[in-house]
């Protein structure tokens, strides 16, 4: 009786200090992210600082590069006027739909390659030839096809993630452990079990980091398909400063999209961080 005792009084001591040791690392960790983000935040305002200093001083040309004030001060007019809500929606949109469809679509295609040898021979050379190719190039013949609109810019976003996410995950779905595979093949396993209950789990990781890469491939495409086509969303606004010689408005635009981009990118992180804590 007095052993069991001593015993549970020693496992409460040890779960005690356990506890009391991971309360420890994690307070830590805060720590140390809290000083990552304060070093983050000072460059930025820093940077900023300089900036507003060089074109005060007129140490840059502010016809070309503006600086702060007056980018805020664009950005602070264009949000009470409301004219800038539309632009930045229809951009916002235009992502969303190509980021999410050029992941679906890229990893369905890699499953497909995946799935059947003899495609995956036919079509690699094809994919490494098109993923070489400009994307910019393609943006006419969209145009022609689709029509200059919504369709056009999303098609010629879907040129660059689709190809990407294809080979990533392809990649990926090839590097999973062989005698994994080789234990569901003892066993009498087919293709699909193969599939299902070793090569996707074991790229589950690399499909969900492949979002973060397409965030700023669905902006890269976005955006250039607003230079070529269309009449508004901030690409738009982007050209249009361009050709009135209103720089503060492009880079006021640019400021905006690395905003939104930021913004997207954080989402995609947290998204992730809670698909794979649920398979830990």
């Amino acid at each position: 009786m007095r052993q069991n005792e001593s015993n549970q009084q020693q496992q409460e001591s040890r779960e005690g200090w356990l506890e009391e040791l991971h309360h420890n690392h994690m307070r830590r960790l805060t720590k140390w992210r809290h000083h990552i983000l304060a070093v983050q935040l000072s460059m930025l305002v820093c940077m900023f600082l300089l900036w507003e200093l060089a074109g005060r001083l007129r140490w840059i040309d502010v016809l070309l590069f503006s600086y702060p004030s007056k980018i805020f001060g664009q950005i602070g007019k264009d949000v009470a006027s409301g004219e800038i809500w539309a632009h930045v929606g229809v951009t916002v949109g235009e992502t969303v739909v190509g980021f999410l469809l050029g992941t679906l679509v890229g990893t369905l295609l890699a499953v497909l390659i995946w799935w059947s040898p003899f495609l995956s021979k036919v079509l690699d050379p094809y994919m490494v030839v098109f993923n070489s190719m400009p994307k910019v190039a393609l943006g006419p013949i969209f145009i022609v096809m689709f029509g200059a609109g919504f369709t056009a810019i999303v098609m010629t976003t879907l040129s660059i993630t689709v190809i990407i996410t294809t080979l990533v995950v392809y990649n990926s779905f090839n590097e999973v452990d062989p005698n994994y595979v080789k234990v569901i093949r003892t066993f009498g396993g087919q293709r699909s079990e193969i599939f299902a209950k070793v090569v996707f789990p074991a790229s589950f990781p690399t499909i969900v980091s492949t979002l973060k890469v397409n965030v700023g491939m669905a902006w890269v495409g976005v955006i250039v398909g607003e230079f070529l086509v269309a009449k508004e969303g901030l690409g738009y606004l982007i050209i249009y400063g361009f050709q009135v010689f209103n720089f503060t408005l492009v880079l006021s635009s640019l400021l905006i999209i690395a905003a939104v981009a930021t913004a997207m990118y954080q989402l995609v992180v947290y998204a992730e961080r809670k698909l794979l804590a649920g398979r830990r």
